[in-house]
């Protein structure tokens, strides 16, 4: 099951995803509520091509708040000493959690915008879990309970501020530094314990972006643990569970494209603010 946000003429409405086998294309079937509610959602029997007159995905969740695991693979923690913006060579043992405000969200297609006070935005992409359920002090065997789906994410960073700033809220908080989409594909609908990730540039594959959540350090289970043991988790809440490998330069003009197999391609624009 894949569950979208989208605006008809500029109103947002919800929808899953369908693939008509006659034609082999993605439609829009239109759902009467909001998926994440307490209440039954059906659909209204409104059915939509995704590149029909009026629609536009959006980014399909509006979470409460954003958390995030910096240097949760052993290659990128690496990739970052290696560059220079990092001192340790290797991974922490500890996670390391940083958060981003719901402002920071942007959909498909949307622009991602450097702002004026940055020189350097990194790409970073990455598989984001979203919360379906009220999620507090969850044990890691029981944490997958909670989880509704997958989307993908660019954890848009801005590296030069990242090593100016003793915390990361300029770097990793400013508007439009959280890409998501293009849908949510349904917990059980996903390898997720092997989803593989790449990345493309201006219609150019990024090899060395590249990698598995099969090589996560801090597994999908124990990121919801640790981070439900401090901080209420509410259906929609959306945690970045680390990019794999490396990360590079965004510049005005360019198309970065984040693709998770059995998910989709989220694309967006960047813009100079």
């Amino acid at each position: 099951m894949r569950i979208a946000r989208f605006s008809l003429k500029g109103t947002p409405r919800y929808a899953f995803v369908q693939n008509d086998p006659t034609d082999h294309k993605d439609y829009l079937i239109e759902l009467n509520g909001y998926p994440l509610g307490a209440g039954a959602v059906e659909p209204t029997g409104n059915r939509y091509a995704l590149d029909a007159d009026g629609v536009r995905l959006l980014a399909p969740v509006l979470p409460s708040k954003v958390f995030g695991l910096a240097k949760n693979y052993e290659a990128h923690a690496q990739f970052m000493h290696e560059a220079g913006h990092s001192e340790i060579a290797h991974a922490p043992e500890d996670m390391v959690i940083f958060t981003k405000p719901s402002t920071s969200v942007i959909g498909p297609d949307d622009p991602i915008v450097i702002p004026p006070c940055s020189h350097d935005m990194n790409f970073e992409p990455e598989v984001a879990v979203v919360m379906g359920r009220i999620a507090k002090n969850v044990p890691v065997e029981k944490a997958m309970d909670y989880v509704l789906g997958f989307t993908c994410v660019n954890d848009v960073t801005l590296r030069d501020l990242q090593g100016m700033d003793p915390m990361w809220t300029r770097a990793k908080g400013f508007d439009t530094s959280c890409p998501l989409g293009p849908w949510i594909v349904a917990r059980d609908d996903l390898n997720w314990r092997d989803a593989k990730i790449s990345f493309t540039l201006n219609g150019e594959d990024v090899p060395l972006a590249s990698g598995t959540t099969a090589n996560l350090i801090h597994g999908i289970p124990e990121q919801i643990a640790a981070i439900s043991s401090f901080s209420t988790l509410l259906p929609g809440d959306v945690i970045l569970t680390g990019t794999p490998n490396a990360s590079g330069t965004l510049r005005p003009g360019d198309e970065p494209i984040v693709h998770v197999e059995g998910i989709g391609d989220l694309r967006n624009v960047v813009v100079q603010g």
